[in-house]
């Protein structure tokens, strides 16, 4: 996600603007195929691809804060998905506390090397294993503030 120059990448979102542009719906795929060419759309990727398709601004706005597949900044390589349903929340809080600590960033941020970002989500359906918490696609659960050092140096290990 996000790899290479971005005059490269914008140059590979032309295409895929010249295959939806003015087909009913498309702004959406268009969008979808932003993300993951250029790691989020942010405030230069919705103005191009307005410039380019003839779509106001607002609307792309609108489209990428409605919904939660798109961020308006870049994501970590490693996105982690602590859960806040109420399980995993009533026990297990102090373990986003830990990761937090840990990382040095706050919930929806990034962290400077662009390794890991936080967020808080809601029900991941593992109340079972509460607290539970996804590393992109891997589950953990009955997780401890304990366990968080070494789930984050496996991940940067993998680099």
């Amino acid at each position: 996600v996000g790899n290479g120059n971005r005059k490269e990448q914008f140059e590979q979102l032309d295409g895929v603007i010249a295959q939806w542009k003015g087909v009913e719906g498309g702004l959406l795929p268009i969008m979808q195929h932003a993300q993951e060419i250029l790691g989020c759309v942010d405030e230069e990727v919705q103005h191009y691809i307005s410039a380019a398709t003839g779509i106001p601004v607002s609307t792309i706005y609108g489209v990428a804060t409605f919904y939660s597949q798109f961020t308006l900044k870049p994501r970590g390589k490693y996105t982690m998905g602590i859960c806040l349903g109420t399980a995993c929340y009533v026990r297990g809080s102090q373990v986003l506390d830990e990761l937090e600590k840990r990382l040095g960033i706050g919930v929806g941020e990034t962290t400077a090397d662009g390794m890991f970002t936080l967020n808080a989500t809601r029900c991941i359906g593992c109340c079972g294993l509460a607290p539970a918490m996804m590393v992109n696609d891997e589950v953990y659960g009955r997780l401890v503030p304990g366990d968080v050092p070494g789930i984050i140096e496996k991940y940067r290990a993998r680099g």
